[in-house]
């Protein structure tokens, strides 16, 4: 229970670290923040047997697909919270180290690239939009912090909970 209890702090801490730099990053830099509502409308015509769009913003919006996409968001952080774990085992969560994280977290860019952004009409990694290179590079900076977000997370978690 120590271990799930963990992850979920970890990928929920991770992903908040996420959203602190996506604020930043809008401020410092001008770059729109990600649009949660239309990964949520993605997710839900996925349930509904519909898996790819030409471009998601022109598909019928679906109500609740903010809160849709938020909470997958949140989850999706927490389960590669839990990738890492299990590719680097419990002992990662009591002696926490930068690498890993790293290592996990800038190969889980691939799931935007490969999977998410073909479906709604991005196109392999952003290749469809107009800068397809400045895509790309944020989206490689913003799991790289995500995985900052872990280390740091797991730290907190460990001084958190008594058990490590």
């Amino acid at each position: 229970m120590e271990t799930l209890i963990s992850i979920v702090l970890i990928g929920a801490g991770a992903t908040i670290v996420t959203d602190i730099w996506s604020i930043i990053r809008q401020r410092l830099f001008s770059v729109p923040p990600p649009n949660f509502g239309f990964v949520g409308r993605w997710m839900a015509y996925c349930i509904r047997g519909h898996f790819h769009h030409d471009a998601i913003a022109k598909a019928a919006p679906i109500k609740g697909e903010l809160f849709i996409g938020w909470f997958a968001h949140y989850v999706i952080g927490i389960a590669f919270a839990a990738m890492l774990v299990a590719i680097w085992g419990v002992e990662w969560i009591r002696q926490p180290t930068l690498a890993p994280a790293l290592l996990v977290s800038v190969a889980t860019v691939s799931a935007p690239f490969l999977i998410m952004q073909p479906c709604m009409g991005a196109g392999i990694a952003a290749s469809r939009l107009p800068n397809p290179g400045v895509a790309r590079l944020h989206s490689l900076i913003t799991h790289a912090v995500f995985g900052v977000g872990l280390f740091v997370a797991a730290l907190l978690a460990k001084h958190l909970l008594p058990v490590w």
